[in-house]
């Protein structure tokens, strides 16, 4: 039988990923503790305000985003997810379908590590075409494309910063 923190932690990223579903990026900033961190290929070593804003950069400038999500586990330490993204990928306009594996640590009933895993090869084949196919493999394409995020998140903040 699970424990009741055990329960409370699935309920929390089943929670998240239900307003990530619904482009709620308040709610799934509101899962994160202030020491949080996230990293996945693209987004590494983001820090608790990097992780809330680049997911309200994400959810607003998602068109046609379609998520699912699975195999949601938790205990009192950690926890796990599947979740697939449908969507068009911005800068190129082509159709992605992203398949990622999920891990969370948690404390105080908050998301304090969260870590994607998924295939930068096979996502940047999707997102863009060609160049993906023939570069994604290498470190260089995915240090461009790094770069490039860190670029965008870094003016989202600061646009965001101007308007409060």
């Amino acid at each position: 039988m699970k424990s009741e923190e055990s329960l409370n932690h699935e309920s929390l990223l089943r929670n998240f990923y239900e307003a990530f579903a619904r482009g709620d990026a308040d709610a799934m900033a509101a899962s994160y503790h202030d020491q949080a961190s996230f990293s996945d290929p693209v987004f590494p070593g983001l820090d608790a305000p990097q992780v809330r804003a680049m997911w309200k950069m994400l959810t607003s400038q998602a068109t046609d985003l379609k998520l699912e999500f699975s195999q949601i586990t938790a205990d009192e330490q950690g926890g796990s997810a599947h979740w697939d993204a449908y969507y068009t990928f911005s800068v190129s306009g082509n159709m992605v379908h992203n398949s990622i594996d999920a891990t969370f640590e948690f404390r105080d009933g908050l998301i304090y590590r969260h870590v994607d895993t998924f295939g930068f090869w096979r996502w940047s084949k999707q997102a863009l075409g060609v160049p993906g196919l023939l570069m994604g493999w290498s470190p260089m394409l995915r240090g461009v494309v790094r770069k490039q995020a860190a670029k965008s998140l870094a003016k989202w903040q600061a646009k965001e910063a101007a308007a409060q």
